[in-house]
């Protein structure tokens, strides 16, 4: 799968986008923690030819400001960029090493925020290993970036624009996919350890001034076009969506726990569902602004799957009436309307306890 993961596809989906960038943010920065889903570049500048990246045609054609790639794996903006529009950013911010490379990452970091979200990226160290920047890293990568802000402008202002900030967290799709589970014994061992994993990373967050945390739970990685091309009728594969469904469980009441007041005063956190609504939204994908739901708009073969998008590759011209880009990941319409329901307050709301709207807003 080269690490490449799916997110929010299957999400409940209500109307369209009202998140505007000319809005003053509500947060003074965002830092995003992730995969492939939230890479905006990072990838790019990680040596190695396995490295999976978003540098080809394509990739970035329906990006605002002319088409051109930009470690994105979406036609346009992806999920973290539509998180940050509707907390009043124009877009996700830069990725760390874009930033390192330009010698800017503290003033975006004390302004806008930083990326350190990799392709292929999981919980564990062992996932896709070599060929990505881990959470483990992530957050080491975030702590250096906090001693800098420090040293540039005092620990007493980094500490409270830390604790304001919205940190967006997206894992798990790729452990998913590089685990082989044998019995329900290894599957409980494995949730076990990705929550043991998960939690330890996020109290280290919160050790170092984070605050509020969105956190994104793995989507229908059973119901990407490569893995459905591994069927004969192009259904989802099940087994795989089981097991998603299952994490997503066991992130909802193993990080509640891990998460707590008693054990994390002053944490407040948005835990995201990204399996709610998924029936529904394949069953019926024209109620959601969907002609196609189950092949990639950019590929080769059979529903678009079997090849990789890139310079030879066939490419859909209406881009917003289907729900994947290439193989894998979402497009750009589908990441606008999984992003509108992480901000959803009341009965269709498939965050917990609090949407992300709630949780931007706190004080």
């Amino acid at each position: 799968m080269k690490g490449l993961v799916v997110v929010l596809v299957g999400l409940v989906i209500v109307g369209a986008v009202g998140a505007s960038a000319a809005q003053r943010p509500v947060v003074p920065a965002m830092f995003v923690l992730g995969d492939s889903t939230l890479d905006v570049g990072n990838n790019n500048h990680l040596p190695g030819k396995d490295v999976p990246r978003a540098n080809e045609p394509f990739y970035g054609i329906d990006f605002p400001g002319g088409a051109r790639a930009t470690g994105r794996f979406s036609n346009g903006y992806n999920i973290a960029d539509f998180v940050a529009r509707h907390l009043g950013f124009e877009r996700s911010p830069l990725a760390y090493l874009v930033l390192k490379s330009r010698n800017y990452l503290i003033p975006s970091a004390l302004t806008r925020g930083v990326s350190y979200a990799s392709a292929g990226a999981g919980i564990l160290d062992s996932t896709n290993a070599g060929k990505n920047i881990p959470l483990s890293k992530q957050v080491s990568y975030f702590a250096s970036t906090k001693a800098e802000m420090e040293a540039a402008w005092g620990r007493h202002k980094v500490s409270k624009l830390l604790a304001s900030s919205f940190f967006l967290l997206g894992f798990g799709s790729n452990d998913l996919f590089q685990s082989r589970p044998k019995s329900q014994a290894d599957v409980a061992a494995l949730y076990a350890t990705l929550v043991s994993n998960y939690s330890a990373a996020i109290t280290e967050l919160y050790g170092m001034g984070a605050r509020k945390l969105g956190i994104i739970s793995p989507g229908p990685v059973g119901c990407v076009p490569r893995v459905r091309l591994l069927n004969a009728t192009g259904a989802c594969n099940d087994g795989m969506n089981r097991l998603t469904v299952g994490l997503a469980a066991a992130f909802k009441s193993g990080l509640a726990a891990a998460l707590s007041p008693t054990r994390l005063p002053g944490l407040t956190y948005s835990l995201a569902d990204s399996f709610a609504g998924t029936p529904a939204n394949f069953d019926n994908p024209q109620a959601a602004g969907f002609v196609n739901a189950d092949s990639a708009c950019c590929g080769s073969g059979r529903l678009g799957a079997e090849g990789e998008c890139m310079r030879n590759a066939t490419v859909c011209s209406d881009r917003d009436v289907y729900a994947f880009f290439d193989n894998v990941h979402p497009s750009q319409r589908a990441a606008e309307l999984g992003a509108q329901a992480l901000f959803v307050d009341g009965p269709t709301q498939i965050t917990t306890p609090i949407s992300f709207k709630e949780l931007a807003h706190q004080r």
